[in-house]
């Protein structure tokens, strides 16, 4: 699919449309599910999808020295980042997974069971593994993390990510930097399908609370992009709904932590 995707199109009645985050979605996760390049679960419609050679891609990131030297790696909870996941922990490196639509926290640290074999490594890299074997990080720890790697439904060549559409991939970086768990040199990589990276995407599309990524990673290569983009510094308060602030109750506690930082 890789291409070129303007601001506008023309559809069949010669109609001009506008070309928005959520038309790019749609034929991103259309042209997974005509061309069946997509696994469990399906339909791929509103999901990071879990696309055809996951694991392969997953493989490829750990062969990036960016993996190799890391010690603490935040992975997104989506089922094609699973063999990520796994491959972190194979690794005995520290796996921090975010909190399932941040409703009790931002982030969780997998912890395996004692002497446990690959089967149950596997278990823990599975969504059951997150909610049965992890401890909440405390949004005032000390935690660095070294490398983050995260779900996408389309990229471009130059680094700019779409998401499924809820937000919370930018907010988990936002409330990370908030934090001071990362910083603007911590590296973001995505994995994601060849058909799923564009050529281009429309540059008005993105705003400063967008995260851009630095790595793709696709079943068949590994993309570096260069320049890298700007990433958000904080979070952009004027975009959480009054609804958002209350579903995320540690969102109080980001701002509080923000206010301290800027005393």
């Amino acid at each position: 699919m890789a291409e070129v995707v303007t601001g506008s199109a023309d559809d069949d009645s010669g109609l001009t449309i506008t070309v928005t985050k959520e038309s790019i979605r749609q034929k991103v996760w259309t042209y997974l599910e005509k061309n069946d390049l997509a696994c469990f679960p399906r339909p791929v419609y509103h999901r990071i999808p879990n696309f055809k050679g996951a694991n392969e891609a997953a493989a490829k990131v750990a062969e990036l020295e960016e993996f190799k030297r890391t010690r603490v790696i935040k992975v997104n909870p989506d089922k094609p980042q699973e063999h990520v996941r796994f491959l972190v922990l194979e690794a005995n490196k520290t796996l921090l997974v975010p909190t399932p639509r941040l409703r009790s926290g931002l982030l969780n640290r997998i912890v395996p069971p004692l002497g446990c074999n690959k089967n149950m490594l596997r278990i823990c890299s599975t969504s059951r593994g997150v909610k049965e074997y992890s401890v909440s990080i405390d949004l005032q720890s000390k935690i660095k993390i070294d490398l983050i790697i995260t779900g996408s439904v389309a990229v471009s060549l130059s680094g700019e990510r779409i998401g499924k559409g809820e937000g919370y991939a930018d907010m988990e970086y936002a409330m990370m930097r908030t934090m001071g768990a990362i910083d603007e040199n911590t590296v973001v990589v995505t994995t994601v399908h060849d058909c799923q990276v564009f050529d281009s995407l429309p540059s008005q599309l993105f705003k400063e609370h967008d995260l851009p990524v630095d790595i793709i990673i696709t079943p068949k290569k590994i993309i570096r992009c260069q320049p890298r983009l700007p990433k958000p510094k904080c979070i952009n308060w004027s975009l959480i709904t009054k609804e958002k602030y209350q579903e995320i109750p540690i969102l109080q506690k980001l701002q509080s932590l923000q206010k301290e930082q800027n005393l």
